[in-house]
């Protein structure tokens, strides 16, 4: 989930220097939601993926 955030905030960049503000924007947002539910999920296996047997 982490690599497709990170794809699309490259292709937030790329649109963005080349003038599509549109798409560079709905980019950067797919990137900015995907990145967030990479931490809450990251966060959530740290907290109850390690049980004690």
């Amino acid at each position: 989930m982490l690599g497709w955030a990170v794809l699309f905030f490259i292709v937030a960049i790329v649109a963005g220097v080349m003038g599509f503000f549109t798409l560079a924007s709905a980019a950067a947002g797919i990137a900015k939601i995907l990145f967030f539910v990479f931490l809450i999920l990251f966060v959530v296996s740290l907290i109850f993926g390690r049980r004690r047997v």
